[in-house]
């Protein structure tokens, strides 16, 4: 099955909502305590080339987007995004359609339910919605309210951390062509380390799977993501990463970069 310019764009940027610790896309159990915020804003621009019934695409996508958190108790936050998205498509080094737009905002409640300072270890669930404020008809967002749910695991140690993620969202799909051609219920699961490499610095690992939205493809998702989260102060982070796809259903390469400021 051929996959069109439109549903490349529409497939690019419909995803499950999650916030994490850029570049990082598993989230961590960590909370801003009461009446705190954090502030987002993060930026990608991923690469990725195919061939598909004779023709060569090549697919450039960007997004800049800034996430809202705010501290309702010391154990939950509320979270808000929304995004800025462009995409651009070539088949056989001719233009085949691009554009840009908002996209979908997103809200999630993240609740630390557990916690055993002695071990280090925490558990965290975090329910969400996508709210379809993105234009559909151009490829930006689903066009229609989509629920997600993640489990989230984490392991702090006097070196660093680890997290895990495990979770489920329903893509829910306004436009037909799209949600002919796409799977609804997306699962993923995930794998982070974050290494205490300087007295500012970590350096951060993230490797994880999802169902793949297409539905004429057997073979999900992998990626691999590296970088680096620098603390230029106890309340501001500047980071960096590049995410590899580990097999051809997942994006060829994304540059990560962003900042995270508390309040």
């Amino acid at each position: 099955m051929k996959t069109t310019p439109f549903l490349s764009a529409a497939l690019l940027f419909v995803s499950s909502t999650a916030f994490a610790a850029h570049p990082l896309i598993t989230d961590d159990t960590g909370t801003q305590g009461k009446a705190k915020i954090q502030i987002e804003l993060n930026s990608e621009i991923s690469w990725n080339n195919y061939r598909e019934a004779g023709i060569g695409s090549s697919e450039t996508g960007g997004e800049t987007s800034m996430a809202v958190s705010y501290g309702l108790t010391d154990n939950i936050d509320l979270v808000a995004g929304m995004p800025f998205q462009w995409y651009s498509v070539e088949e056989n080094g001719f233009s085949a359609g691009e554009d840009s737009g908002m996209g979908d905002m997103s809200l999630e409640l993240k609740w630390r339910f557990f916690e055993n300072e002695d071990r280090g270890f925490s558990l965290a669930l975090k329910p969400g919605l996508s709210i379809p404020t993105g234009n559909d008809e151009k490829g930006f967002g689903s066009g229609a309210v989509s629920p997600s749910i993640m489990l989230i695991a984490t392991k702090e140690g006097d070196f660093g951390a680890l997290h895990a993620n495990t979770g489920w969202g329903r893509n829910n799909y306004h436009h037909e062509a799209v949600d002919a051609e796409t799977r609804n219920d997306i699962w993923h699961a995930s794998l982070a380390a974050e290494i205490n490499t300087a007295n500012r610095l970590r350096t951060v690992g993230n490797i994880g799977i999802e169902t793949s939205e297409e539905r004429s493809s057997s073979t999900h998702p992998v990626f691999l993501i590296g970088g680096f989260i620098y603390s230029v102060s106890e309340n501001l982070d500047l980071d960096i990463g590049m995410k590899g796809g580990l097999n051809d259903a997942e994006t060829d390469t994304t540059l990560l970069a962003g900042l995270a400021a508390r309040f």
